[in-house]
């Protein structure tokens, strides 16, 4: 696995100012005016909520091309799971507007970076680092973070931040994101520090990703809808307390969630505050052993290098091993295990996945995790049948209908996946994932048209639109070909949406040419 040491030296700078940049219209107006930036609840200066989605639909369909994005079937099931709660929640505590939760994306998206950090993005983006994901040591944590950055978007704090600016601003700003995330990408480090320099992006740096009312008002109301949601308080005590610890060893700029939400005396006396109200509050959390293992698949997944894998695939042999915890050991082998299987060494994994299995058995929930964990290493080692073996194909979890579309397809016995799939991307048609392995069936089922309509859903679910408009085309130009045989419902949704999605390319092109508001 090639590391650039240069390239992964910016990549924190860059990705912790593509989170911040985003309000980084408090360095380019004259501090006297910034002053005049923080409008009171309900202010008729705010950006609208259609600008705000369009202006985070520009940014996050560039994100979906981003070699880091990372739709890994467990972690954002995981995710989501805690995700869909906090928004359940804030609807009951009327945070979130009927308005606000009709027009906004409310998607969740996970990227490699083994940086510490989760950011919200216009329109309701929200993203989360696996690096995150890895640290956190219970559910109750990551509904902290979530809830506190799904607060940023209920208050409308960007479009409070960005409401008083000019009409061109919100253009600006997203040419500085995606600026960023080429400057990222680049082999050349001038170019990269070019970017910054010339956005004035670096002086984000000194300033507060949000106001300090701002980040307080998060707090609060994120404290609630998290407690509203079911979990407990202590995970907030306890992830403060990380992020205290973690602002110590800041000075190298290793912590960017830290920079955009600086940790100052005010904030955590308030919190410690509501921590202390709770009857019997204790930071202590005891590690769940389905979140340790979720937990280790992250930083596995954030692709750390292979003498790390090697180093996790010996730790399940090590003198320490036997004196952690049962949570502890089921990390430890989950980790090992699929550090072996990215080794590509399938016996020393399926060794250490059965360890699994015995370790996690009377963990229903880490049950579940190991035995989805087993089934992946097969399929990876071409056993698909033993895989099959593994798997429910009438599950309903994304995770399990994922691999058991793979193992169908492997088999050559593709037909019975295809009803779940599409039931499924009929109630989330956003799933591109979902759609990909549908066309992927379909394939195998020797039906290219179905296929190739999957494969532009798939499109138009990451806002591709362009590309969906060309798979559509492509569709309808091979029902034309003498002796393709054409379902007739199928060529009139075809049809259907090719109009559609040709209006939305120009309608996109139109909206990219013209401030937001």
């Amino acid at each position: 696995m090639p590391d650039s040491k240069p390239n992964r030296a910016r990549a924190p700078v860059l990705r912790s100012l593509c989170a911040t940049v985003l309000i980084a219209s408090q360095v380019l107006v004259p501090p006297s005016a910034q002053a005049q930036l923080l409008p009171g609840m309900g202010d008729g200066g705010e950006m609208t909520a259609s600008a705000e989605r369009l202006l985070g639909d520009r940014i996050v369909r560039e994100l979906y091309r981003d070699t880091d994005y990372i739709d890994d079937p467990v972690l954002v099931e995981y995710v989501n799971d805690v995700w869909q709660k906090l928004m359940a929640a804030a609807r009951v505590r009327g945070d979130l507007t009927p308005e606000l939760d009709e027009r906004f994306a409310w998607t969740v998206l996970l990227g490699r970076d083994r940086n510490i950090n989760a950011f919200a993005l216009p329109g309701g983006y929200l993203g989360v680092n696996l690096g995150l994901i890895g640290v956190i040591g219970s559910r109750d944590e990551l509904a902290t973070v979530l809830g506190h950055e799904l607060s940023h978007v209920t208050q409308r704090h960007i479009a409070r931040m960005l409401g008083k600016q000019s009409r061109d601003m919100p253009v600006l700003i997203a040419a500085m994101v995606l600026g960023m995330l080429a400057a990222a990408k680049s082999k050349n480090g001038d170019v990269g520090q070019a970017m910054v320099m010339g956005s004035q992006a670096l002086a984000v740096q000194n300033q507060l990703n949000f106001s300090r009312d701002m980040e307080r008002e998060a707090d609060r109301v994120g404290f609630g809808v998290m407690t509203q949601a079911g979990f407990a308080p202590q995970g907030a005590a306890a992830l403060f307390d990380k992020l205290q610890y973690a602002a110590r060893l800041n000075d190298n700029g290793s912590y960017p969630y830290l920079r955009s939400h600086p940790l100052n005396s005010e904030r955590i006396a308030d919190m410690q505050g509501r921590f202390q109200l709770q009857p019997g509050a204790d930071v202590a959390m005891p590690l769940v052993m389905d979140h340790a293992m979720v937990s280790a698949r992250a930083r596995v997944l954030s692709r750390p290098g292979v003498d790390v894998l090697r180093l996790w695939v010996q730790a399940a042999g090590s003198g320490d091993f036997a004196k952690s915890a049962p949570a502890q050991q089921a990390a430890t082998l989950y980790a090992a295990a699929l550090s072996a299987t990215q080794l590509r060494d399938f016996g020393p994994a399926r060794e250490l996945a059965a360890r699994l299995r015995e370790r996690s058995a009377s963990d229903a929930p880490a049950a579940r995790l190991a035995r989805l964990l087993a089934a992946e290493i097969e399929l990876a080692a071409g056993q698909p049948a033993r895989a099959a073996a593994l798997l429910d194909a009438k599950a309903k979890d994304r995770p399990e209908m994922m691999l058991s579309a793979q193992t169908a397809i492997a088999t050559r016995n593709a037909g019975p996946m295809v009803a779940p799939l599409r039931d499924w991307v009929a109630t989330h048609p956003r799933d591109a994932g979902v759609w990909r392995m549908l066309g992927s069936l379909y394939n195998a089922q020797n039906e290219p048209v179905r296929a190739i309509r999957s494969d532009a859903e798939a499109n138009v679910a990451i806002l591709d639109y362009p590309g969906a408009r060309d798979r559509f085309k492509a569709a309808q130009d091979l029902m034309r070909k003498p002796g393709t045989p054409v379902d007739h419902y199928e060529a009139s949704i075809i049809d259907s949406r090719a109009r559609e999605i040709d209006q939305r390319v120009r309608e996109q092109l139109a909206e990219d040419k013209k401030p937001l508001y």
